[in-house]
């Protein structure tokens, strides 16, 4: 029996994926609209699902549209842009009471489809443009966002080592936009984007519960109406090469706290054969508080605050992120290059390799133990055009050898080092 049986079919303008589940007393719609990353229209894409969820047509106050939310049993509606490789995703999430654990049937998940539907299709507008007030109010918001971003210095340095690293790669824009386009977005040009949006994204619809399995398909395609069907081209995502000689970066700002973070590039993405060997590496590398980052470059040498490693899933790069003192900066890259080296050498045992191997699954489980979880671990089919399923995903997991690991070890190259660290006489 599958841990997640996900049913798919598809219909006019978007694909449908039914989940049964009785683990959870809510049903969770997700809608997923997905474009390939373009800086002229990242903006206008961060912004847009933060309107749509404010009014609609029928509702279109903030208060009526929270009463229509309170009249499903407090359904919950929440909206995200995110990037996943080399295409920008936004993301309409509603979770709705399941009927069969009210007195009366009240046919929430119909109800709550056609929420979604008059959200998605039916934005409060006037003629041609979407609704002048939420638009500048969502451009103040935005902009916020984006400071707050920026004074977070990992997250800004997170940024600035993928603007150096992938500079000529559309990998490189930053998902929440750009603070020098939101002066341009008006209440019209939005709204050509959007329409443009719903003519040409790719549109994934998840339903996930308990619900009568033999209609809920008919239910979906009753209530969501999409008049476009656009003919979907898969995007290739670009892969270069690491350089023969790193890229260094070092950037100098008012900080107490340098933040030093390495991109490699593996060229390793969710569909490919070393996939579940990757998630191992990693693991070993600087994924969990026993790999050797966290172990070597924190606690042996006391060197950094935090010390890490994670994965792009469908771009094929691995990222390190240390918080260190300014001046251990030459100490601190070394040591993290030279687990690296480890790595390639194969210093780790078959035990160490067993216990990340049950560490990886036990994440995975605990995502999937998630609603939300659920419908983002399903989603990777979709963007990297794969069929793998989660179950399968484990069982390959289970199966990564030390030599597998070493055959992913011997990809990764590094690519750039960027540090970001105190001004020279500041009292940082």
């Amino acid at each position: 029996m599958p841990r997640i049986d996900e049913k798919r079919y598809e219909s006019k303008g978007y694909d449908i994926h039914i989940i049964p589940s009785n683990k959870y007393k809510t049903n969770t719609i997700v809608v997923k609209f997905k474009s390939p990353l373009k800086r002229e229209t990242i903006t206008k894409r961060a912004m847009l699902p933060y309107v749509l969820q404010q009014a609609t047509e029928n509702y279109p106050s903030a208060r009526s549209f929270r009463t229509a939310l309170d009249d499903l049993y407090g359904a919950v509606l929440k909206v995200d842009a995110s990037k996943k490789g080399e295409h920008h995703v936004m993301t309409f999430r509603m979770e709705v009471a399941n009927d069969q654990f009210l007195t009366e049937d009240h046919d929430l998940l119909r109800k709550g489809l056609q929420l979604m539907q008059e959200v998605i299709f039916h934005p409060k507008k006037d003629g041609e443009s979407l609704d002048k007030n939420i638009v500048d109010r969502e451009k103040q918001t935005l902009t916020q966002k984006i400071k707050s971003l920026k004074d977070d210095k990992m997250s800004y340095a997170n940024s600035r080592l993928l603007d150096e690293m992938c500079s000529d790669e559309p990998y490189r824009y930053h998902v929440h936009g750009y603070e020098e386009d939101l002066p341009d977005i008006t209440g019209e040009s939005l709204y050509a984007y959007y329409q443009e949006m719903l003519a040409q994204d790719k549109m994934d619809i998840y339903v996930q519960g308990l619900f009568d399995e033999n209609n809920i398909q008919n239910i979906v395609e009753e209530e969501i109406k999409r008049d476009s069907n656009p003919t979907i081209t898969p995007t290739e995502t670009t892969s270069k090469e690491a350089p023969k000689q790193p890229n260094e970066v070092i950037d100098k700002q008012n900080v107490q706290q340098g933040k030093l973070h390495l991109g490699y590039r593996t060229h390793i993405r969710y569909g490919d054969k070393d996939y579940p060997a990757l998630q191992v590496f990693n693991g070993l590398f600087g994924g969990f508080p026993s790999s050797k980052l966290f172990m070597n470059v924190r606690e042996k040498h006391s060197l950094a605050y935090y010390a890490a490693s994670r994965f792009e899933s469908h771009k094929g790069l691995l990222l390190v992120f240390s918080g260190i003192d300014p001046n251990d900066y030459k100490q601190a890259r070394d040591i993290i290059e030279k687990q690296m080296k480890a790595m390639k050498d194969g210093d780790f045992s078959d035990d160490e390799v067993q216990e990340t191997k049950d560490l990886v699954v036990n994440q995975f489980l605990e995502t999937l133990d998630n609603q939300q979880g659920v419908v983002e671990v399903l989603y990777h089919q979709v963007i990297s055009g794969s069929d793998r399923t989660p179950d399968e995903l484990i069982e390959e997991v289970k199966q990564v050898t030390k030599e597998d690991v070493l055959r992913v070890a011997e990809k990764v190259h590094l690519d750039t080092v960027y540090f970001l660290t105190k001004q020279e006489g500041g009292d940082a």
